[in-house]
């Protein structure tokens, strides 16, 4: 089983490896990643505060400057520990024991802005890029479409999935598979913020878990979620939880 998802804006600064692109998963994704990137470097050289502005999701130009770095350049640490926001505090990496962190390491696909597909325990440097953002004229989400989607398709090809991207990351990459994303329901609503919140809690309790299908995922019980329903709309099923009130 495989288990997508979605990056933050936000990122922890630091690390202690060198980055190295041509370590990420898919190879055959090197040279769009390189053009990517240099696309992104040339933009932060150039130093243009509007156009900045709008890449990195930013209005003060303190904040914008922070992020203005040679990031090839910049030391690396794991993506699921670069990443933070809601998600992923509450998924809280750090804190899982050993095996639970080599489950996350090897189940865990990330799907970032700027360096597309990611095993959670890919290297990479500190960065910034809003989501929808366009680098220079390279539509991120279409780019990494045109060029990994059936690497994606490939990688995925025996694995169960299981989707906690939020629906934005589809242009990345949709499953031509089966595969189960989930809702989250609190009072009869559909939540957002809350749903970010549960789905780092429901990857620290499969971690914990070593779950291996989807299957023993509907079996494992949640602390404050419970099964409302179950839909399935051609190869997508939806696992739709109440949150406990």
């Amino acid at each position: 089983m495989k288990i997508l998802l979605a990056p933050s804006e936000t990122k922890r600064s630091g690390g202690e490896a060198p980055f190295r692109l041509d370590t990420l998963l898919f190879k055959p994704l090197l040279p769009w990643r390189t053009k990517l990137l240099h696309t992104y470097i040339n933009i932060l050289q150039r130093g243009d505060m509007a156009e900045l502005s709008r890449m990195f999701g930013l209005k003060k130009e303190s904040d914008i400057k922070a992020h203005i770095k040679d990031i090839i350049h910049e030391p690396a640490m794991k993506a699921i520990e670069r990443y933070t926001g809601v998600a992923f505090d509450h998924l809280s990496y750090e804190t899982l024991d050993d095996d639970a962190k080599m489950y996350v390491d090897s189940h865990v696909i990330l799907n970032s802005n700027l360096f597309g597909f990611l095993r959670a325990d890919d290297l990479i440097p500190e960065y910034r890029l809003k989501q929808g953002a366009a680098v220079g004229d390279i539509k991120v989400e279409k780019y990494y479409h045109e060029h990994g989607a059936l690497l994606m398709d490939e990688y995925l090809e025996n694995e169960e999935i299981l989707d906690l991207r939020a629906g934005f990351y589809d242009k990345f990459y949709k499953p031509a598979k089966p595969y189960t994303t989930l809702k989250f329901i609190k009072e009869g609503k559909v939540v957002s913020h809350w749903a970010k919140a549960y789905r780092g809690i429901v990857l620290r309790e499969i971690a914990n878990a070593g779950v291996t299908s989807i299957d023993d995922f509907m079996k494992l019980p949640i602390e404050g979620l419970i099964i409302a329903e179950i839909q399935t709309k051609k190869n997508k099923t939806e696992i739709i939880y109440n949150i406990e009130v």
